[in-house]
């Protein structure tokens, strides 16, 4: 009898922790410490190193792109799992830096913020891209990989909207991920745009994604999956009955029509993202 109850919390504490984590991003919470680091440099090619020496030119040395970042740590030394979140397109609203950021630590987690705008002297790319943020992702990861207080065998990378579709394109074989020292463990991506040619992921992949998202559409994630090769990491792709883009933002609440689409905050979908995000890297980043 005791043994059966011993059973039934193990099974039912991953589920209240999630559900706590949904009520705790009602209560906003500050990031504790701004940080700077760099970007990772884009290293040259073979190809260009070759043909400087063939013309006698002389190639200056990449250097990276000096960035902000928020970082939140739980209690102790560590070394703690990650999570290295890419806002989207429209920067820093209050549930990518604080909201998630909050929750991911309850669960244990080291999370730092990448602001990618800042020091670039942006307000936002909803009109264009910014290719070069996937090497933002790794200066990240590079930064904590230094702490002390983090495992860097253990880190996940996580974006929302152009900051999802950066971590799909960061974390794909043959990818940036192939120049860098460190590697993503896993990766989540919360309504990024899917794009069927980006080939197979390196890492076990978490997409999450409102049905009638007219920006970011479910269909073509569906259609991307459809061409990964067998031997690609587990790829999951929740897609929520109903919900529009950013149904995870509180500050949505009231429904927002952004350069022709809706952003529309969905608490059940939210919810349900939560849960599954928080098994997601249980998994994945554990031990």
């Amino acid at each position: 009898m005791e043994e059966s109850v011993k059973t039934t919390v193990s099974r039912l504490l991953p589920c209240l922790v999630a559900f706590l984590g949904v009520l705790s991003s009602e209560h906003p919470a500050n990031a504790e410490e701004s940080v700077r680091f760099e970007s990772t440099p884009v290293k040259l090619s073979p190809f260009r190193i070759r043909k400087a020496l063939e013309q006698g030119d002389i190639l200056a040395q990449p250097q990276g792109t000096p960035l902000l970042g928020y970082l939140s740590r739980p209690q102790g030394d560590g070394p703690f799992p990650a999570v290295v979140v890419m806002h989207g397109c429209d920067h820093l609203r209050l549930s990518v830096k604080e909201l998630w950021p909050k929750r991911l630590v309850s669960w244990g987690h080291v999370v730092l913020v990448v602001d990618s705008f800042t020091t670039r002297n942006l307000k936002d790319t909803c009109r264009s891209r910014l290719p070069e943020r996937a090497f933002d992702a790794y200066g990240a990861l590079d930064f904590l990989s230094k702490s002390g207080f983090v495992d860097v065998r253990r880190v996940a990378l996580m974006g929302f909207s152009a900051g999802g579709t950066v971590t799909l394109d960061a974390t794909k074989i043959q990818g940036n991920e192939q120049f860098v020292e460190h590697k993503f463990k896993a990766a989540v991506a919360f309504y990024p745009a899917c794009d069927a040619n980006r080939g197979d992921p390196s890492v076990p992949t978490l997409i999450l994604i409102g049905e009638r998202d007219n920006w970011s559409r479910a269909d073509r994630c569906q259609k991307s999956l459809a061409r990964l090769s067998d031997d690609a990491p587990p790829i999951e792709l929740n897609v929520y009955k109903d919900a529009y883009h950013d149904f995870d933002a509180p500050e949505f609440t009231a429904g927002k029509r952004v350069l022709g689409h809706i952003e529309k905050y969905d608490r059940d979908a939210a919810a349900k993202s939560i849960r599954s995000v928080y098994a997601f890297l249980r998994k994945h980043l554990a031990n």
